[in-house]
């Protein structure tokens, strides 16, 4: 009984534990649902799975089993950020356990009921379940804005390396809380149009009516909900990362402001699709993108230089060769920001160059191949943060040596590939017919799935390492909680 208690209180009282907790249930949503896809029905493998799974498809549903899909991947992420956010950012420890224990249940129902009520028959108090799931996040989401109130003064600084007011409020903090205030008030933007099921609303994928020239609210409602839900949880992990490297001093004083001011206006672009103000919404959201990508820009600058810097310490005039060496010598460090740099040509650059010349190129394709653009932006920026992720994790896990050099690299190289390949594909007509594509094509999907595939090996292999560790009377996870208590006993 020892055995289990110990083990519980670190996998759900500690925040390496939530974390490897979540992670292990994205990683099997995404490796059994990954068996779903269109090449894996092309060789058979969908239909192995459905039958030994026992799964109920109908082709008619498709629409509403994607989005439970989606938003059931899509908690466990949030609750993934958030258990960061409680972990770095100082705040009453009723506040860090009320919020873990309740994103945790939540995000749990959420994805267990949602997947049983989308996939394995239509229990309807699976669904009331998965309603309850998502309530509690929310509800979790209200608590962490309490809990990152800038305004109290116990949270005030002085410290001059660091963003801040005149009166000591910290900036970085208030980014955080903008943002978490934000992203609880764009997620109505979903939970509204799903309350009117029933009263003729209908379920349907975004790029599936992104050539219909009217949108009712709740279409223009649930396509502003998924852009900026991507786009806060992108903003979330970028904080995050800055406040794990411990970004700071003259570039840090610039980059929060404009990290606030970008999300608050980038926020208020995508609210305002769904009033009288549609028409220029869209350059709003342009405007406000705009600084947040620029702290992001200058966190990378900041990052590069200090990893440069540290390892060419002892030498007085370090080559051009050597800098190199020194940049690249922790890829747990170099990855998270230079994942940040790949998403401008995978994603953020396609999408303004999308933008820009929509009715001049994009609208004289066939539909189809818009489709797929769209698709592979979201899917690609969404993965990017789910490596960004894994690298911080590692780094969490105290990988050391070979191991940390063969975990960082493995997942920058692997996910560039596939994401490049992703980019490559979404922009073919560009560059090749379509009578003449299908050798581009094919060597294209090997490359995803490639890249793909060896991301979710290297996350079985650290599951597999977490594992074995959890069954050691002395591993690494009792060091890990006792330091933790520890930590929160000197709070």
């Amino acid at each position: 009984m020892q055995f289990i208690k110990t083990r519980f209180n670190y996998l759900f009282n500690s925040t390496k534990g939530l974390i490897l907790v979540a992670i292990a249930m994205v990683g099997i949503v995404t490796a059994v649902w990954g068996m779903l896809s269109g090449p894996m029905a092309e060789m058979g493998v969908r239909e192995i799975v459905v039958k030994a799974l026992g799964m109920k498809i109908v082709q008619a549903e498709r629409e509403g089993r994607i989005v439970i899909l989606y938003h059931s991947i899509a908690m466990a992420i949030i609750a993934i950020e958030t258990y960061m956010v409680t972990g770095l950012i100082k705040m009453k420890a009723f506040f860090k356990t009320a919020i873990n224990a309740t994103i945790t249940f939540g995000y749990i129902l959420t994805m267990v009921f949602g997947m049983g009520f989308a996939y394995f028959g239509r229990n309807w108090a699976f669904h009331g379940l998965y309603i309850t799931g998502l309530s509690l996040i929310f509800f979790a989401g209200l608590m962490l804005i309490v809990a990152l109130w800038p305004w109290d003064k116990e949270y005030f600084i002085t410290d001059k390396e660091y963003a801040h007011t005149k009166s000591g409020l910290d900036l970085e903090r208030t980014a955080f809380f903008a943002t978490a205030v934000t992203t609880v008030i764009s997620s109505l933007f979903g939970a509204v149009p799903g309350s009117y099921y029933g009263h003729g609303f209908e379920t349907f994928l975004a790029e599936n009516i992104i050539r219909i020239p009217e949108k009712t609210v709740m279409e223009f409602s649930v396509i502003g909900h998924l852009h900026i839900m991507l786009a806060l949880i992108g903003i979330m992990i970028t904080l995050i990362i800055g406040r794990w490297l411990n970004f700071k001093g003259i570039l840090h004083k610039f980059a929060m402001p404009l990290m606030i001011l970008g999300t608050i206006v980038l926020n208020l672009g995508v609210w305002g699709v769904v009033t009288p103000l549609e028409p220029v919404a869209h350059m709003v959201i342009y405007v406000g993108a705009t600084p947040s990508m620029f702290a992001a820009l200058l966190l990378l600058i900041w990052d590069w230089n200090k990893l440069i810097k540290d390892g060419t310490s002892n030498i007085q005039k370090p080559t051009f060769g050597q800098k190199i060496g020194a940049l690249l010598r922790d890829p747990l460090k170099f990855g998270p920001t230079w994942q940040m740099l790949f998403m401008n040509f995978t994603t953020s650059g396609i999408g303004i160059f999308m933008a820009i010349k929509l009715d001049e190129i994009f609208r004289v394709w066939p539909a189809r191949e818009e489709r797929i653009e769209l698709t592979g932006h979201w899917h690609v920026l969404s993965a990017i943060i789910a490596t960004i992720i894994l690298l911080y994790f590692g780094d969490m896990n105290g990988f050391k040596g070979k191991l940390r050099q063969w975990y960082g690299w493995s997942i920058i190289i692997f996910s560039d590939i596939a994401f490049g390949a992703v980019t490559v594909f979404e922009m073919k007509r560009l560059f090749v017919t379509e009578a003449a594509q299908q050798p581009l094509v094919n060597g294209l999907m090997y490359a995803i799935d490639f890249g793909l595939g060896m991301l979710l090996v290297i996350l079985a292999a650290m599951m597999i390492y977490r594992l074995v560790d959890l069954f050691k009377n002395k591993g690494r996870w009792i060091e890990e909680l006792d330091h933790e208590l520890a930590q929160e006993v000197d709070k």
